[in-house]
């Protein structure tokens, strides 16, 4: 069986909108964790990843 996928929660939720900006999932993705199947949860981690990037680029981008 294949390995199951890691949580991204950090435990520090913070939302902002829509999207938690410690993990970079959506609130939907954080709702549905424990009954999305092994595709799904990998599906979600890469959207989180892409997100958080986005969202550093952004503050970044605003700080300077």
């Amino acid at each position: 069986m294949a390995k199951d996928i890691e949580n991204p929660c950090v435990s520090l939720c913070q939302l902002n909108s829509e999207m938690c900006v410690s993990c970079g999932r959506s609130r939907e993705e954080i709702r549905k964790w424990r009954g999305m199947k092994r595709p799904e949860k990998m599906a979600a981690v890469q959207k989180a990843t892409a997100r958080l990037k986005a969202f550093s680029k952004k503050k970044s981008k605003g700080q300077g």
